[in-house]
């Protein structure tokens, strides 16, 4: 690990390259490590801790998926920094970068990795290097940034499911990594019931001193054949904690008493002085399992049949005839320290539960319960099943047997029922005593003598004599209520009564419960469905609340009113209103509104005569509290309150309108704007004022430093430019730096806050350039095109920077682009994945592209109809039949008049340009130019040898040119179309090669009739050389004959280095980085010798086309 861990960094801190480490991260991911020993530089624990969240696994993934894509980013941050060419504005990372804020920003511990890497300084607008440091220290950003891979590594495998060790991430990612019961250690034990224990203890000998504890292992399970090894590890579990006294799970070897759990460690440990101690978690040891069920532990060993069995497959097993004689011994599992992490096995069904489970999942009972407690009881409190219904001793209602606790009192199942305090007798008359009684079950006090309870209905001869009135009470018992031997006794029937009872209730509240449920639904509230209940007369309360309670509101209004009128008209004054205070005037009713009338309504739950006095009672309230505040006008207060609903607040605004009516008109007239605010105003102070007021600026010398960035000469920004840099800053010429942005493209001056930029590069356009550039680019040109409008970055050439370059791009265009261009946009991103495929197929005879599922030869593209041949891309003709490229090639060559009148122009049509990247064909020749451009995905390659063109610096360690350029080898056209022809005649007749001279018979002799690409007006057209022919070059150009002379070159793959000269050869060992340096007392022929040789062990262009 550590090996693997200093060459990556090392490579990393000289290469800034992440291609070259990715094998070695991928080593490190898969390491089985803690994540406290695998990273050293940050807490990864804490920040995989801190981001998955969620409350299921979709949630977690998504949270996942976030991590990931911010760890990308940090990694690019980082990969910046080490790079030898780094960015431009490598010194400080921006918040208001859009894509830093979705990702980086978004996750917990992103900026905890930036100030690792340097970023240490704050400022306004995000991070940056101290201005005393002038180089990042490459050595720890290259050791932060490899463990960040490592980490975006690991997070990727696990969403993908394919981490190798998921074990470790247990207890620190939720619901993607599944739980596993703790191991336990296995010792020869047997457990057995506390009942059975205490009868074993009386039998058996008192028990041997304990063994000396076994001394530590490696090995995770403890056995009789298993040795001791001679490496020290930490200790098993076997010990309380340091300060809780506890389980311990941690091992600290700087400590005086070493043992701790996790929170005492946590907590322990956060001191400075303790933090940099070694801790090492305790191994724990599997249980043995049984041979049989593989699940539960074994408590049995037979030397007969040598199994070591469960208890229940114990009995099973030896219960066959032939095994019964067999000799058994039992084993006893030890106790762990911490069992509720372990799987339990329940004392009455002997089901195995899971170790989160608290109740059994066959007989419900809880899981610490046994066998002895259940059966106090008696046999009536064991329900037979999990779905026999069972009666609370408390309160006597029959619950389902899948409930745990009462329907009515909430009381457990197991529980006992409470005692009953008989009532004492006081010192009160005896004909008042002897009338009331105790009921036993409800324990209700009836006031009159009964035989049946008033509130339960049940018979009061069961109850207690004590508490039994006099008249009521039994006689002891007779001969006669004494049983009859071999009379079976018949049940009494109070039960039946009780059993009615019961299931009226229950029915009852199913019923409420029902209908608050189809309330909700409507938005109903239960206040109302309760209340309803009450007036509907049994209909169904939700469809009496929609027809019938607003007729029942108006009711209630009139009903108020004329009770009022009544009083008004000189009555008796309504209980309601007897505090004083008037309502409306004589002969005048009082106007009420059904919102209040629901209010009153809903409070006397459904009364309607209580809620006419609650209405009554509310209005006098609520006219007591306007009177209160000066409105003294009862007819306006009572229309006020009805408009507004009875609500006060809503009564007094509307009361209070028409007094502030002139002042309103004053103020907001149409004639009188309000005048905007002027810098040069004399009264500064009324100025500061009003800012204050409209845009809410932290202090008065933010208001003054407004205004005297306004009075500077030949300013060009606004108000509210001005007033947002000033929020963000308090420093003068900082704020002159936010406001004075130049755009690249229109030259104009904006602040900083309307200014936009790439992730790609730190150059910086306003808004609306950055909108109309990408929308020119979809609309108009290839996705290829769709960089940064100023500086042209990134590189396009790079597949994996344009992938990572389009999923932060997509983020910013969501918000710029209108919605057709930027479904557009998504369209053409979904034609750039197609290409990508290895089926996908451009057509020879039109523009378009498709994917192509058959095997066959012979392919019909969709869009025109037409067929070519799908593996030399050539239209096709029938005699293609069942022959192969090169031999139908070859006969074209021989028998086809129109291919022979062209001569070699047909032969460089036919190895034409074949674009590297989407596989498009091009009839052209590859011309003087060796710098191509595809039409179709924009890629840009040397038609020589399809190597690609890069724009800025590019991979290669050896190269540092940061312009257009691209690698050719030595056997590129763009080397040797510097040579003569007899030159390259002569490399092929020393390579045993024919070549052609004179032209065919039907070829024009004047011009050169080659089809090339040439640059008309700025448009690309396709159109014949012109050039004139020379004698002895097939009837071509110079330029031509030359491409095709390298074309047999390439073909039969000739190294051109056999006819260098000295000084080529020297530069040509410079180029491909071959040692020049002459030996001791070498002449120039060994000198040569020894450089060619060298220099032809250098291979040729792998990707220069050849045998066609």
């Amino acid at each position: 690990m550590e090996e693997v861990r200093r060459r990556a960094q090392s490579l990393l801190s000289s290469s800034g390259s992440s291609q070259g480490v990715r094998a070695d991260v991928q080593m490190m991911a898969s390491v089985a490590l803690p994540l406290s020993e695998k990273y050293r530089h940050f807490p990864a624990e804490v920040m995989l801790k801190e981001n998955a969240t969620g409350g299921s696994r979709e949630e977690v993934l998504d949270s996942l998926s976030r991590l990931l894509k911010a760890l990308s980013i940090l990694e690019k941050y980082g990969c910046n920094l080490t790079c030898p060419a780094r960015p431009r504005y490598w010194r400080s990372v921006k918040h208001n970068n859009p894509v830093f804020r979705n990702t980086v920003d978004a996750i917990k511990g992103g900026r905890r990795v930036l100030y690792l890497y340097g970023y240490t300084n704050q400022q306004i607008d995000g991070l940056s290097f101290p201005d005393d440091i002038s180089e990042p220290d490459t050595e720890q950003v290259a050791a932060v940034t490899l463990e960040v891979m490592t980490l975006r590594t690991e997070v990727d495998m696990i969403i993908k499911g394919t981490h190798p060790h998921l074990e470790h991430f247990q207890d620190i990612i939720p619901f993607v990594v599944p739980q596993s019961p703790q191991n336990v250690l296995v010792s020869d034990a047997v457990a057995f019931s506390p009942k059975e224990e205490q009868q074993e203890n009386k039998h058996a000998p008192p028990p041997p001193p304990p063994p000396p504890p076994p001394k530590p292992t490696p090995t995770p399970r403890l056995t009789q054949e298993s040795k001791p090894a001679a490496a020290p590890v930490p200790p098993a579990a076997a010990t309380a904690c340091k300060l809780c006294g506890g389980p311990s799970t941690l091992f600290c070897l700087s400590c005086d008493d070493p043992h701790f759990c996790d929170a005492c460690d946590a907590l322990f440990h956060c001191h400075p002085s303790r933090v940099n101690h070694k801790r090492d978690k305790l191994q724990k040891t599997k249980p043995e399992t049984c041979s049989i069920c593989g699940i539960s532990a074994v408590q049995s060993h037979c030397s007969t049949c040598v199994q070591r069995l469960c208890l229940k497959c114990d009995r099973l097993f030896h219960s066959h005839p032939d095994r019964k004689g067999h000799s058994r011994t039992s084993v006893t599992p030890a106790k762990t320290s911490s069992p509720s992490l372990s799987p339990w096995e329940c004392s009455c069904c002997t089901t195995v539960n899971e170790m989160r489970a608290v109740l059994c999942t066959t007989c419900e009972r809880p899981r610490l319960a046994t066998l002895a407690s259940s059966s106090q009881d008696g046999p009536q409190s064991v329900p037979t099943s999990s779905n026999t219904e069972w009666q609370c001793k408390s309160c006597t209602v029959v619950n389902q047997g899948s409930s745990i606790l009462c329907e009515v009192c909430e009381r457990p199942r197991l529980a006992t029922r409470p005692p009953v305090t008989p009532v004492l007798s006081s010192p009160r008359p005896l004909s008042d005593s002897a009338t009331k009684w105790t009921c036993q079950f409800c324990t209700y006090v009836n006031a009159k003598p009964s035989s049946v309870c008033e509130m339960c209905s049940l018979s009061s001869k069961d109850s207690a004599g004590v508490s039994l009135p006099q008249s009521l009470q039994q006689t002891p018992y007779s001969t006669k209520d004494k049983p009859q031997p071999g009379v079976r006794p018949q049940p009494k029937p109070r039960m039946t009564l009780e059993l009615k009872r019961q299931k009226s209730l229950r029915e009852d509240g199913l019923m409420l419960i029902q209908y608050i449920r189809e309330a909700e639904k409507q938005g109903v509230s239960p206040e109302e469905v309760c209340a309803a209940l009450c007036t509907c007369g049994g209909s169904n309360p939700c469809d009496w609340l929609a027809s019938e309670l607003p007729h029942l509101l108006d009711e209630i209004c009139a009903m108020a009113a004329s009770v009022q009128l009544s009083y008004n008209m000189g009555g008796t004054q309504p209980a309601a209103e007897s505090d004083g205070g008037e309502l409306s005037a004589a002969g005048e009713g009082v106007k009420l509104s059904r919102a209040e009338a629901k209010l009153a309504w809903l409070a006397a739950g459904g009364d309607t005569d209580r809620a006419v006095q609650q209405l009554l009672r509310d209005r006098r309230v609520k006219m007591k509290e306007l009177h209160s505040l000066g409105f003294v006008d009862v007819a306006q207060c009572e229309e006020a309150l009805r408009q507004s609903g009875g609500e006060v607040k809503g009564a007094l605004s509307l009361l209070q309108r028409p007094l502030l009516e002139q002042f309103h008109q004053r103020i907001w007239t149409v004639d009188q704007p309000e005048p905007p605010i002027d810098p040069k105003h004399p009264d500064k102070q009324r100025m500061c004022r009003r800012l204050l007021a409209l845009y809410n600026l932290p202090s008065w010398g933010r208001c003054e430093l407004v205004l005297s960035l306004l009075q500077e000469p030949d300013i060009n920004y606004t108000l509210e430019d001005v007033v947002q840099a000033v929020k963000e800053s308090p420093d003068k010429e900082f704020i002159k730096r936010l406001l004075n942005n130049e755009c690249p493209c229109c030259l104009s001056i904006f602040p900083r806050s309307k200014m936009q930029s790439l992730t790609s590069c730190q150059c910086s356009v306003c808004h609306e350039c950055f909108g109309q550039h990408f929308t020119i680019a979809v609309r108009d040109k290839h996705i290829r095109d769709m960089v940064c409008l100023a500086c042209g970055e990134p590189d396009i050439n790079d597949p994996e920077l344009l992938d990572s370059y389009f999923s932060t791009l997509d983020i910013q265009l969501r918000d710029c682009l209108e919605t057709e261009v930027y479904e557009l946009f998504h369209k053409k991103l979904t034609e750039h994945a197609l290409m990508k495929d290895p089926k996908f197929l451009w057509c020879c005879h039109c523009t378009s592209g498709f994917i192509n599922d058959g095997n066959q030869l012979k392919v019909t593209c969709p869009s025109c109809r037409k067929s070519f041949c799908a593996q030399c891309k050539k239209p096709w003709e029938p005699q293609h039949q069942d022959v192969t490229c090169e031999q139908f090639q070859q006969w074209k060559r021989e028998n086809d008049p129109e291919y022979q009148r062209q001569g070699l122009a047909g032969y460089l049509r036919d190895n034409g340009i074949t674009c590297p990247d989407c596989g498009f064909q091009y009839a052209l020749a590859k011309g003087g130019c060796m710098h191509f451009s595809c039409s179709q995905c924009r890629y840009q390659f040397c038609s020589g040898c399809n190597n690609p063109y890069h724009k800025t610096v590019c991979r290669m360690e050896q190269c540092s040119y940061a312009g257009l350029h691209a690698h050719h080898p030595r056997d590129c056209l763009f080397y040797l179309r510097d040579w003569e022809p007899k030159r390259l005649q002569e490399l092929l007749q020393k390579g045993g090669m024919d070549f052609n001279t004179d032209p065919s018979n039907d070829a024009p002799a004047e011009a050169c009739g080659v089809i090339e690409q040439k640059d008309d007006d700025g448009q690309q057209v396709d159109s014949p050389c012109g050039l004139q022919t020379q004698p002895g070059q097939a009837g071509l150009c110079e330029k031509h004959y030359k491409e095709y002379l390298v074309s047999l070159i390439n073909n039969h793959s000739l190294d051109p280095a056999q006819l260098y000269d000295a000084h080529e050869l020297i530069r040509a060992c410079e180029r491909y980085q071959v040692d020049t340096q002459r030996g001791g007392g070498e002449d120039d022929d060994a000198y040569h010798a020894r450089l060619l040789k060298n220099l032809m062990e250098v291979p040729l262009g792998e990707k220069v086309p050849r045998n066609k």
